[in-house]
């Protein structure tokens, strides 16, 4: 972060971290680190860090984390920082990405907050903090109190991050512990903040206790306060920094141990419990979004994974655009067809060269309302939700294939402006699933992984539209025949989304 902003730098939050593999004595640790993106005042450092066996040579991922980092405050005025120069395609994607991460980090707790008062509607259903045998959450209350020396503050006297997050792992490891008969393992951290500095001198008092236990886990809320000499003279305590911690604990064998149930005995305790409940429902949303598994039903669109299944919906759009290998196999005037092959998986990108401006192609193709008046494998097609002015769920249905019934679509429709003009304007779209709408006799539901348009700016009254397809079974049938060369669909389809992109643009 000092690299690039070329002064002195602080740590502002750290994104939620996933430890995927445990690094032990005798393993080399390999840590990169990179600014991904600059935020005006604040940048995001992307940090990979890898294990690897020196007897086996094996080498494997621990965790990749992203923090955000601020220039150090010098008087009133905050530093703007220069953009982060992009070298390579990996650089200009994680820079993308970034931004959607960034609405992650921004909505985090607007979504924790819409979690908890479902909780509150549907009342104090108490019945599971009620078991006979459930351990009072008093009893694993943890204190610990660290003097910060010399050693543990970097270069600007503050206290390192990670030296606070590693007291904070202890205590509340120890917490853990008086509920099984193991070592617990830390296996994530949800996403928290620094609140404020601390400095040599300072005593760090550490509060953990235990909020709640999922069978196999259980979650740790640990807060730190700091005192100097005189605030520790009038208990004047400063609220530095709060994180909840997530472990497992195993038994000899490495099998999953299995924790006891907790009741919690104040009101707080309460709220802790619950809290935990919804920090689990977005943990876990957040986890099978991201983990991109093609062979799994869509996702399922609720308040806990939102943000995780838009950002999902835009960075699976980008990353397959920048994929390489990409060969092109037609050629039509304004258009280009191309494919890429990558195993079984086939994806299609059509490129289409329009006499209209960027923007105004943009507003028209993110309206889906619109598609069936240029697209003939669109029958029908409503608004479900208008979730924001950038996600909008929509219902679609397609006519019917020889022999075959209709199918229907429920998809999600992501839009994002760039920020630069160098960046595309993007429409991402992919399967959801909502209670609302399941599936029909009628119609064969079918789920689009990854589809949609990247659209960049030639000039003042010019734009290159990209579109993309990552071929499913539901999608395959209505394509197919254009592959083989027995029909010219794409090519009919493309060239009436030109007709009408120009017709309505040049009405603007």
């Amino acid at each position: 972060a000092e690299k690039h902003a070329g002064v002195s730098c602080v740590t502002a939050s750290m994104d939620d971290i996933q430890f995927e593999e445990a690094a032990r004595v005798g393993q080399v640790i390999t840590i990169k680190a990179k600014v991904n993106r600059a935020f005006k005042t604040s940048m995001e450092v992307g940090i990979k860090v890898t294990v690897q066996d020196v007897l086996t040579n094996a080498e494997k991922i621990v965790s990749v984390a992203y923090a955000t980092y601020v220039v150090k405050p010098v008087g009133a005025r905050k530093i703007e920082l220069e953009p982060v120069k992009l070298l390579s395609t990996e650089d200009h994607l994680e820079h993308a990405l970034a931004t959607e991460r960034r609405r992650i980090r921004l909505g985090y707790e607007q979504v924790f907050q819409n979690l908890m008062q479902e909780h509150n509607k549907e009342g104090d259903n108490c019945d599971t903090v009620k078991e006979e045998d459930a351990v009072s959450t008093e009893l694993t209350h943890v204190q610990s109190i660290e003097l910060v020396q010399p050693p543990h503050a970097n270069h600007h006297g503050n206290t390192f991050g990670g030296q606070i997050m590693a007291w904070m792992e202890t205590v509340a490891s120890i917490s853990a512990s008086r509920l099984c008969r193991s070592y617990p393992i830390l296996k994530s951290v949800n996403m928290f903040k620094f609140w404020g500095p601390s400095v040599v001198g300072d005593r760090l008092v550490f509060n953990a206790i235990v909020n709640n236990t999922f069978q196999n886990s259980v979650e740790v809320g640990v807060r730190v306060e700091a005192y100097n000499c005189e605030e520790w003279i009038k208990d004047q305590a400063r609220h530095i920094n709060s994180a909840f911690l997530i472990f497992n604990a195993v038994n000899d064998k490495g099998e999953l141990l299995t924790f006891p149930g907790v009741k919690p005995t104040t009101k707080d305790g309460v709220r802790r419990y619950h809290g935990a409940i919804a920090r689990r429902r977005i943990r876990l949303a957040r986890k099978c979004t991201l983990s991109a598994k093609e062979d799994k039903p869509s996702d399922p669109w609720e308040r806990s994974n939102q943000a995780y299944v838009s950002y999902s919906n835009v960075a699976t759009l980008m990353h397959l655009a920048a994929k390489p290998g990409w060969e092109i196999t037609s050629r039509l005037d304004d258009i280009k067809i191309w494919t890429r092959e990558e195993g079984d998986v086939l994806s299609l990108k059509v490129e289409m060269q329009v006499k209209i401006p960027s923007h105004l192609a943009f507003s028209l193709l993110s309206d889906f309302t619109c598609r069936q008046q240029w697209d003939k494998h669109f029958l029908n097609c409503e608004v479900l939700q208008a979730v924001s002015e950038d996600e909008k769920i929509y219902y679609v249905t397609s006519p019917p294939m020889t022999g075959h019934k209709p199918r229907d679509f429920v998809i999600l429709v992501s839009q994002r402006q760039p920020s630069k003009p160098s960046e595309p304007y993007i429409v991402a779209v992919k399967s959801v699933t909502l209670t609302s709408m399941p599936p029909s006799s009628e119609y064969c539901r079918s789920e689009i992984l990854c589809a949609g348009f990247q659209i960049y700016s030639d000039s003042d009254s010019s734009c290159t539209v990209c579109y993309f397809n990552q071929m499913t079974s539901g999608v395959m049938p209505y394509l197919a025949a254009n592959l083989t060369g027995t029909s010219n669909s794409i090519e009919d389809t493309a060239l009436e989304c030109i007709k009408f992109l120009e017709l309505k643009g040049n009405k603007c």
